[in-house]
């Protein structure tokens, strides 16, 4: 499997621009699966499936579009008003208010757009750096271990991006989903947190989003790595793979990645999301968590999570190998 082309030296702005073309696509792909992810994840409490707020996947998906369409309409959603009662005015009807209900689905995605471009430039060139740390001579191919090593400290680089964004994703997906309306946007969200407890507001979760990115990134880039020499044919390179092998190669990284992430994913979003107080810290959240719904309460927002990943992931990475090869056509030297 070796390759045939001799290895290019890290550009930083390559990594800059390609990263946020793959992380671009990573949220326009994945960002609805998200929301109703977030919204499973931190739905009030229910002694059975008809006390809680969703009864899973589908039923969340269905109810955050019916609402978008209510606010919208300002009307009950599953009746259209009494002039649309011809049946192709119903049709038009639908057609007009399921792209608002939709609409629903993005919330809370100016937050991690804003940082995506800086948080995957960070990502891929703090991979590139682990690689260069571990391997001075570049012929020599690194093990799984090195390539995993590097992997985790790409994701300790972004938390610092990954974290404020999370924390007022996550507030202003929740807010929607409850019908409150406490935040009028991203910045409003970020003032707001900032006057109420300062700086710290802002970053809460950051440990937990450690603990959540570290790993799992690390496992992230492992897998998509192995994947590419596993799928490239015996002297050919790496730079060769055909796009339907580098979207499977993305989405299996990515499906990878959240069954490693999802636990302390499940704990950051519920403390992000909590009032001050409420919870003391990392093990306050796991012990009153599976106190009151078990260990599987670590997995809430599943279907939603795999649902996400593959498409999500896999668009990401063609977005990074089609910008890169762009750049390396376009300005071979930079």
């Amino acid at each position: 499997m070796g390759e045939t082309e001799p290895r290019r030296r890290t550009s930083p702005l390559k990594n800059l621009v390609a990263g946020g073309v793959g992380g671009a696509c990573l949220l326009l792909a994945g960002h609805p699966l998200d929301t109703i992810k977030v919204c499973l994840q931190t739905q009030p409490r229910g002694t059975c499936s008809q006390n809680v707020m969703y009864r899973g996947t589908y039923d969340c998906f269905l109810k955050t579009v019916s609402r978008e369409v209510l606010k919208w309409h300002n009307a009950p959603p599953i009746r259209p008003p009494a002039h649309f009662a011809p049946r192709r005015n119903w049709v038009h009807w639908l057609l007009l208010c399921i792209p608002q209900g939709l609409l629903g689905l993005y919330k809370g995605m100016a937050a991690p757009l804003a940082g995506v471009t800086p948080m995957m430039a960070i990502s891929f060139f703090g991979f590139s750096l682990g690689k260069q740390l571990q391997q001075p001579d570049p012929n020599n191919p690194l093990t799984h271990t090195q390539i995993y090593l590097a992997g985790m400290l790409a994701g300790t680089f972004t938390t610092v991006i990954v974290a404020p964004g999370e924390r007022i994703k996550c507030l202003l997906q929740v807010q929607s989903s409850a019908g409150k309306r406490k935040y009028t946007g991203p910045v409003d969200c970020v003032i707001q947190l900032f006057k109420e407890r300062g700086i710290r507001s802002i970053y809460k979760g950051t440990m937990l989003t450690l603990i959540r990115d570290v790993p799992s990134t690390g496992l992230y880039f492992l897998t998509y790595e192995y994947l590419k020499k596993f799928l490239t044919p015996e002297g050919r390179s790496v730079n060769e793979l055909s796009t339907p092998q580098i979207l499977l190669a993305g989405g299996v990284a990515g499906i990878f990645n959240w069954l490693v992430a999802l636990p302390p994913d499940v704990l950051k979003s519920n403390f992000q999301t909590a009032t001050d107080g409420q919870y003391r810290g990392l093990r306050d959240v796991l012990r009153k968590l599976i106190q009151e719904e078990g260990a599987s309460a670590l997995y809430k927002g599943f279907n939603a999570v795999m649902l996400r990943a593959f498409p999500a992931n896999a668009a990401c990475f063609l977005g990074y190998e089609v910008a890169m090869k762009f750049l390396n056509w376009a300005a071979p030297d930079l």
